[in-house]
């Protein structure tokens, strides 16, 4: 029984010295962060197709369970839409070809504008793409999350694909004003949105955002501590990325969701012993 815990990236400079060496160069910096979490989300796929030698780079730095999920090019999502940039897929998927089972789940994050008259077009793109894949999409169209015709057409969709279905919960972010300069900056770039919790697939993906005070960070997922356990006990292989608005102790946090989970079900495999962010010292 395994539960795949993670953050937004697997670099961030307050965690240098603190959780993680520092410093590192780069083709050690994904090692590190995989003593601390078995995933990660791949957001740098998104900005930028990588060179086929730093996909193999990246596997070369994590072990065979760890999930690298990578994010199909924005390009293909936001600018084509879905409906075209057949040129960009192929070279997305070529590159990430050497992380193998590692990338086994590819992430298609859609636009807010992306909306119920655009599911047809999300059909036809999950249909041709390759079956040595699965597939998780986030979308944020508001009529998704508020209209139960809408979110039903959208599950039968993915359903025929057996993709999964991403939830994005920012209710904690949003549950009372924003008291630091980097929550006040994710309320407003973050979709503010009901929270979903419904599973389609054996591999349900959640992405939460919380606070940048650990404390209510912690205690806005005891929702997803109690549904996680759910999923596990269902035969479930969950992933969750735990984020904060300044992701400064996320790795700290992303452990301590696990752990949490854990103390439900003690028979899920634990996570890596963190390695140590200091050299050991003589004396």
């Amino acid at each position: 029984m395994r539960l795949h815990v993670g953050c937004a990236m697997w670099q961030h400079a307050p965690w240098q010295g603190r959780y993680l060496p520092h410093p590192l160069p780069p083709r050690e910096r994904l090692r590190a962060y995989a003593t601390w979490c078995n995933a990660v989300e791949g957001n740098t796929t998104f900005y930028a197709t990588p060179s086929r030698s730093t996909a193999e780079s990246w596997a070369a730095q994590i072990p065979a369970d760890f999930r690298f999920l990578a994010k199909l090019p924005k390009p293909v999502t936001h600018g084509h839409r879905l409906a075209g940039g057949d040129a960009e897929l192929r070279a997305f998927l070529d590159a990430i070809e050497p992380l193998g089972r590692r990338a086994g789940v590819l992430w298609v994050q859609l636009p807010g504008s992306f909306g119920p008259a655009d599911v047809g077009t999300l059909a036809a793109f999950l249909r041709r793409l390759p079956d040595s894949y699965r597939y998780a999409v986030e979308v944020r169209h508001r009529a998704f999350f508020e209209d139960e015709r809408e979110a039903r057409a959208l599950e039968r969709a993915l359903d025929a694909a057996a993709a999964e279905w991403v939830p994005f919960d920012t209710v904690t972010l949003f549950q009372s004003p924003p008291t630091t300069d980097a929550e006040r900056e994710a309320w407003t770039k973050k979709p503010r949105l009901p929270r979903r919790s419904r599973a389609l697939t054996g591999h349900p993906i959640v992405r939460y955002l919380g606070r940048d005070d650990a404390d209510r960070t912690v205690e806005g997922w005891r929702f997803w501590v109690e549904t996680v356990a759910g999923w596990l006990r269902e035969g479930r292989s969950p992933t969750v990325f735990v984020h904060t608005p300044d992701n400064a102790e996320a790795l700290d946090l992303a452990r301590r969701f696990h752990a949490e989970v854990r103390a439900e079900l003690p028979e899920v495999a634990s996570l890596p012993e963190p390695a140590p962010a200091e050299p050991p010292t003589l004396f």
